[in-house]
């Protein structure tokens, strides 16, 4: 059996979760806070950094939600996530990279800086201005993604991809910490609500953290 360490609200574990879901691969959640990592899980992934996937029977343990993903769509035929034509795989790397990297850095840092660590670990009230700043960033994301869902049936073409999975971990995190306003976004809007309409994604949704509460229309398919 596999366990995945991870973290509700980091993004890159909910990538892999949302991943595991759809292939239907089953595991166990291990939870670990960011800010209070133990010895034992930076013995596995000296970064110190969730995700991490192991499986003690096989003796595999992978760090990097990447790396995982990568391993996973190796290993595991049902429901490919990086597929098509060479062009086309690597189009879907690309926008992984784009929501992973950019988005994360972006809008989901902040964020989670602000209104989770500031909250929880630091004590200390949020900065309006990085909220607003963060907010501001995540429209011009979601400008782009409207783009692409007028051109394209998902993300980065006709069949749903890893890149939709990193696209919507990332915007059910800043969902949770109230960080994106749909107004104008309706390609994306619905583009979303198909999501947390899915199997894999409902779990997801029911997780709430002890103290920090997420917007009443987050668990809402259509909201």
């Amino acid at each position: 059996m596999w366990q995945l360490h991870q973290f509700p609200l980091c993004p890159f574990s909910r990538k892999i979760r949302l991943l595991m879901g759809e292939k239907n691969i089953a595991y166990d959640l291990v939870r670990v806070d960011p800010w209070a990592a133990s010895d034992d899980f930076y013995n596995l992934n000296p970064a110190g950094r969730t995700p991490v996937l192991v499986n003690s029977e096989k003796g595999i343990t992978l760090a990097d939600s990447r790396a995982i993903a990568e391993y996973l769509e190796e290993t595991v035929e049902k429901s490919p996530m990086i597929n098509g034509t060479a062009p086309g795989r690597a189009e879907i790397r690309r926008l992984v990279a784009l929501f992973d990297e950019n988005f994360y850095a972006d809008v989901t840092a902040p964020l989670l800086n602000e209104r989770m660590k500031k909250r929880i670990v630091l004590r200390q009230p949020p900065d309006s201005r990085a909220l607003r700043e963060a907010m501001r960033m995540a429209h011009g994301h979601l400008d782009y993604m409207d783009w692409l869902i007028d051109n394209r049936p998902w993300l980065a073409g006709s069949t749903m991809s890893l890149a939709d999975l990193a696209a919507a971990a990332q915007i059910s995190v800043a969902d949770y910490l109230g960080g994106i306003d749909w107004a104008g976004h309706e390609q994306t809007r619905g583009w979303y609500a198909v999501f947390k309409s899915r199997p894999s994604f409902r779990p997801l949704l029911s997780e709430r953290m002890d103290v920090i509460k997420p917007p009443a229309h987050y668990a809402l398919v259509d909201g």
